[in-house]
């Protein structure tokens, strides 16, 4: 379940209004809520990273490492590859995996290790256990004879997209009118909703120059993460 942006703005407008401290147009509202769903979302991945260096943890709900998995499932992404060797990958973000004929895991090696096995009969790559490397976003499948691509599947997590509050202006009053034609809502997990309107607010005191605003914030994100982590 997506946050919708239109609840995230009004929130936003909502407390600037009442504590008297400025506005935020559409136009800067988009720009900051876009630049606050991908640090939330870069921040996936350092959690993650974090996570699997401690002990698991086996109740169902306070997995952390399984709940940060569940906000970023729907960013996999699973395409066949275009193009013969070397394989052009689908526009991604983090390449997670390469598979010949969906079954055989393609491992990934640096060019100087791809120098050392093909210098042996015996550690050459084979079509049981292909190889690749990835050099300036091409995907360089060995063997060789691995040439087509619709056996060439790449898993990958793709980054959101773009959020838009979109609007109608009205033409004699002036203001603006919420359309959800052309609207994009923050993909995040629902329950970063919260950490969204803190991290927008903040920016905002940046954009309308208020360090009060910055400084309420702050305060309210750092003890959202401590209650979070403990």
């Amino acid at each position: 379940m997506a946050i919708d942006v239109d609840t995230v703005y009004k929130t936003v407008l909502l407390i600037l209004n009442k504590e008297q401290r400025g506005y935020l147009t559409p136009d800067e509202f988009n720009k900051i809520a876009t630049q606050v769903q991908l640090e939330i979302f870069e921040r996936y991945f350092e959690d993650l990273n974090q996570q699997l260096r401690v002990p698991e943890n086996d109740s169902e709900f306070g997995n952390r490492v399984k709940n940060i998995e569940e906000k970023l499932e729907p960013f996999y992404r699973d395409n066949i590859c275009t193009g013969a060797n070397p394989f052009t990958p689908p526009t991604n973000y983090r390449i997670g995996g390469v598979f010949y004929d969906k079954y055989t895991n393609i491992e990934k090696i640096n060019v100087t290790e791809l120098y050392k096995i093909q210098a042996s009969a015996l550690t050459s790559p084979t079509h049981e256990f292909p190889v690749y490397t990835d050099q300036t976003g091409l995907i360089y499948v060995y063997p060789e004879e691995i040439v087509d691509p619709n056996l060439v599947t790449v898993s990958y997590v793709t980054k959101p997209e773009n959020v838009v509050w979109a609007y109608d202006v009205d033409p004699t009053q002036g203001y603006f009118t919420f359309t959800t034609t052309g609207s994009q809502d923050f993909e995040l997990h629902v329950s970063e909703q919260t950490e969204v309107i803190l991290n927008v607010l903040m920016y905002a005191g940046i954009v309308i120059r208020d360090p009060q605003i910055i400084q309420n914030a702050a305060q309210e994100l750092q003890q959202d993460e401590v209650n979070e982590k403990s």
